[in-house]
């Protein structure tokens, strides 16, 4: 299963170090901004104020790009839980149509993989769950098979393997989609590397203009941490608070669960 080396991070140890990093970095902009006032006096601020502003203005351009992104990765994510529990539902009403004992056994099995797929993603059993899911799925498939063979001019079962393909399908897409589908690693170390020029800037065009530090300092450390963080978050689709609802797939589970015998 493949991880971005960003997952192995919490979320909320992320946010700490960002934030942390980010003060760090623009108190020694400031006072290196502080030194270069009492030994370089001929360097003016007018001209070091626009250079932070094109800085700043090029991290605000890359922090919406990679929102931008982010959000269209989650709203997939959303769009292909649909897909599946859609998917899922009418293979069930398909299998209806096939003859015993394949039928009961399709739809136990089938039971059984929308209950995994209803499970919230943990890294420490996704591994396990993809293997359950690829596993019922090649059963479900075999059971499909023996219904064919007995009659193989049947529509009803050519309907049910067409249906059958594209939950197959589907389950490929969303796995694509919700695990590796990710914002590229290389965006993520320009983003952070601007974040830091762009901390760094400011604290240095504050020393360099002899203020105090001002607690708007903190503020927009704090502002654009609280940014990198919801980018994050839209980006993982295993953790966090902005997770995609399961409601579709829930209620074909219960459609499922209430069609037992």
């Amino acid at each position: 299963m493949d991880i971005e080396p960003l997952d192995h991070i919490p979320l909320w140890c992320f946010f700490v170090v960002v934030i942390v990093l980010s003060i760090l970095t623009v108190e020694f902009g400031y006072r290196f901004g502080r030194w270069r006032l009492a030994h370089k006096s001929e360097e003016r601020e007018t001209p070091v104020a626009a250079m932070v502003a094109s800085i700043l203005g090029l991290l605000a351009f890359i922090l919406a790009f990679t929102f931008s992104m982010a959000a269209s990765r989650f709203d997939a994510r959303r769009q292909v839980v649909l897909e599946e529990a859609n998917s899922i539902g009418t293979t069930y009403l398909r299998s209806q149509l096939l003859p015993e004992p394949q039928r009961s056994e399709i739809v136990k099995r089938l039971r059984e993989y929308t209950a995994i797929r209803v499970q919230p993603l943990n890294m420490g059993i996704m591994k396990d769950l993809m293997k359950q899911s690829d596993e019922l799925l090649k059963q479900i498939w075999s059971q499909a098979v023996m219904a064919a063979d007995k009659d193989p001019r049947s529509i009803t079962t050519g309907l049910f393997l067409q249906s059958l393909n594209e939950t197959i399908d589907i389950h490929s897409k969303r796995v694509f989609i919700g695990l590796r589908n990710r914002i590229p690693l290389s965006i993520w170390i320009a983003l952070f590397s601007l974040t830091l020029l762009g901390m760094f800037s400011i604290g240095y065009q504050a020393g360099l203009s002899g203020t105090h530090r001002s607690p708007e300092m903190l503020i927009m450390t704090l502002s654009f941490t609280l940014v990198l963080y919801l980018i994050v978050d839209l980006d993982r689709g295993q953790e966090g608070f902005l997770k995609v609802s399961q409601q579709a797939m829930i209620d074909v589970l219960n459609t499922l669960e209430n069609s037992k015998p």
